[in-house]
């Protein structure tokens, strides 16, 4: 495919992810929502229980949407296998009934990344996707060259953000005004700082199983970083919200280690994130910020539903180098 056509698969998955954030907005209803009323109760409530994560109301919306958007924009000559959270168990292709085998590209996304947060009102959630070539079963994290992310804001917000890239050719950064639907760029920046004092710094520790062994860890890696009274704890429930804050300037380092942690208990490593949750961390990396596994290596998971996945994202290469052996040496 030409430099083109591949711009052109991410301009559709922004398009996409567009149908998204207004099929989710017309089922919030701010006031119902605050006072939990029906509209509350409808999108809060658990509809599935899959081997990838728990399915909620709010997010059988977005999955609607998602599957109607590709069956009638998603262009036939370019076939496309889907990998999203409420798939698990068949291969679902676009045009519909196409062998695996015989697709293009391998598209994995997760239309509503931060679903507890958003079906509570309480923060943004965000849209991702990303187009791989298709390469069967082998297809991992590492193959991706295109990638997509647009805020799913709360009912109350003004502004909703999208970003989205191809390999190589530079981040495109845009926010929407949900008031008068005017567009307008801008420039993300992370930060450029050298050490982590006065600024944001987070493993992420959501839920009650491993938060003891991943706080001792956090203290641990603290400890051995001068241990500064002033580093700022932030516990975005979204993988990328996080991605959006560290390339944003606002965080200066994340670290999701729950899969680390739930082998060493023994734990089901069902809450976790997964290859959809980090599927953009291409858009992070090509502003300069570093994303990898724990070990330093790059992320080479699957492009699946249930793999989990431990990650590491720094804001630029100078923490990477202070932070990450550091890091690894409190893993040990």
């Amino acid at each position: 495919m030409t430099s083109t056509q591949i711009d052109q698969t991410r301009r559709l998955l922004c398009r996409l992810q567009d149908t998204i954030r207004d099929a989710v907005r017309a089922a919030q209803h701010p006031f119902d929502l605050a006072q939990g009323g029906r509209s509350a109760r409808r999108l809060t409530r658990v509809a599935a229980v899959t081997t990838a994560d728990t399915i909620y109301g709010i997010d059988k919306v977005s999955e609607h949407a998602v599957l109607a958007w590709f069956a009638q924009n998603w262009p036939k000559r370019w076939p496309v296998e889907l990998v999203m959270e409420g798939l698990e168990g068949e291969a679902v292709t676009f045009p519909r009934g196409t062998p695996v085998a015989q697709t293009l590209f391998k598209c994995i996304l997760d239309p509503i990344d931060g679903t507890r947060g958003l079906m509570y009102d309480k923060r943004s959630a965000w849209s991702l996707a990303a187009l791989a070539p298709q390469r069967g079963a082998r297809t991992n994290l590492s193959d991706i060259i295109v990638a997509a992310m647009t805020e799913l804001p709360t009912s109350k917000a003004g502004f909703a953000d999208q970003l989205s890239v191809v390999r190589g050719q530079g981040v495109r950064a845009s926010r929407l005004d949900l008031r008068t639907g005017r567009r307008r760029k801008f420039v993300p920046r992370p930060s450029q700082a050298r050490d982590l004092a006065h600024g944001f710094a987070s493993f992420a520790k959501f839920f009650p199983p491993g938060k003891v062994w991943l706080a001792e860890r956090e203290a641990q890696l603290w400890r051995a970083l001068g241990g500064s009274p002033h580093i700022f704890d932030d516990q975005y429930l979204s993988t990328g919200g996080q991605l959006y804050e560290l390339l944003m300037g606002h965080d200066r380092f994340i670290a999701d280690l729950r899969p680390l942690a739930f082998v060493q208990l023994g734990l089901a490593a069902a809450l976790t994130c997964h290859p959809y949750d980090i599927c953009t961390a291409l858009i992070a990396q090509e502003l300069g910020c570093v994303v990898t596994a724990p070990d330093g290596k790059p992320l080479r998971v699957p492009l699946d539903t249930t793999s989990p996945v431990a990650w590491v994202g720094y804001a630029n290469r100078p923490l990477e180098r202070l932070i990450g052996p550091k890091l690894r040496k409190a893993l040990l």
